[in-house]
């Protein structure tokens, strides 16, 4: 899902099959709900009655709230409205389905959140023609919480659920707390004993989201574009951090916060500790910075990096 790995860990092993049956139930109705690629999602479907109200689905009226915040929170950093940004760019159909180059259109910037007519206690939306909707990374990260909320409340057991680069744990966590190691890359992570390794942290609750440039790229244009568009100007983020770190009170917040950091570039570490909001920020030459009080790192013997 969303061009990575799903994964759920559960602390009482006896559980370990429901929990995937309840992760993969959640997925599948996130992806028939907010989808751009599948032709007959709710989403899509709202692009052929833009223009007139449209009464959505409790879910997707979740999915949007969260998606206004989001662009509330950061000023329209992390904005809905970058679908067609997207497709102009070469990304208008499932990850693994892109060509190895194609053309691209000039880019346009994003229309704005603000052009939406989102009433939330009537579940109506009025999409404007010609918008069209992206929600892919704070759905991504609603997701991880409500799912591993469903988790814990049915087995009674801690659960941990990790899509992508954004994780979420309810109930009781283990002892000490879930271990959680940080890379570029979450299908290959490097052990924290090795030259090189990526980061660990332990968190007992809450989310922990990472947003990044190397992960979700493809080629148009004769360019290498990556999935995480700067709104403001309809372009792919200007490349200065690799990946962006945050941990918060739910994934939801948490992913918010790095997507937002990605775009903002330089400007990101004074958002973040302005904000309170504890991260972890590597620039693609390996420069590590840290913010509001994200655990600074310590050489080990072996030439890693590991936090505690």
């Amino acid at each position: 899902m969303w061009g990575g790995t799903a994964i759920a860990v559960v602390s009482d092993p006896d559980g370990a099959r429901r929990a995937e049956e309840l992760l993969r139930a959640e997925l599948t109705a996130f992806d028939q709900t907010c989808s751009r690629f599948r032709a007959h999602s709710e989403i899509r479907q709202l692009a052929e009655r833009a223009g007139s109200p449209a009464h959505v689905s409790p879910l997707l009226a979740e999915i949007l709230d969260v998606a206004m915040r989001a662009a509330q929170l950061t000023d329209g950093l992390v904005d809905p409205t970058v679908g067609r940004a997207l497709a102009q760019l070469g990304y208008d159909r499932d990850f693994s389905e892109l060509p190895p180059d194609r053309p691209a259109l000039p880019p346009s910037p994003a229309p704005g959140w603000r052009r939406l007519g989102w009433d939330r206690h009537s579940r109506t939306l009025v999409l404007p023609r010609g918008i069209e909707l992206d929600v892919g990374a704070t759905a991504k990260a609603l997701a991880a919480d409500r799912a591993a909320t469903k988790i814990a409340a049915e087995l009674g057991t801690g659960a941990l659920v990790s899509l992508a680069g954004d994780v979420s744990v309810a109930g009781r966590s283990p002892a000490g707390g879930w271990l959680i190691t940080i890379g570029d890359d979450h299908s290959e992570p490097r052990p924290h004993h090795l030259t090189g390794a990526d980061t660990t942290v332990q968190i007992t609750s809450g989310g922990l989201a990472t947003s990044g440039t190397t992960r979700r790229r493809w080629r148009s244009g004769g360019q290498l574009r990556h999935h995480i568009i700067d709104p403001r100007t309809g372009q792919c983020a200007p490349p200065l951090w690799r990946t962006v770190s945050v941990a918060a009170g739910n994934c939801v917040d948490a992913n918010t916060a790095s997507t937002a950091a990605i775009i903002l570039g330089a400007a990101a570490p004074q958002w973040l500790a302005a904000a309170g909001v504890p991260a972890r920020l590597v620039t693609h030459t390996g420069e590590i910075r840290t913010v509001a009080g994200w655990p600074e790192e310590i050489p080990t013997l072996a030439g890693a990096e590991v936090a505690g």
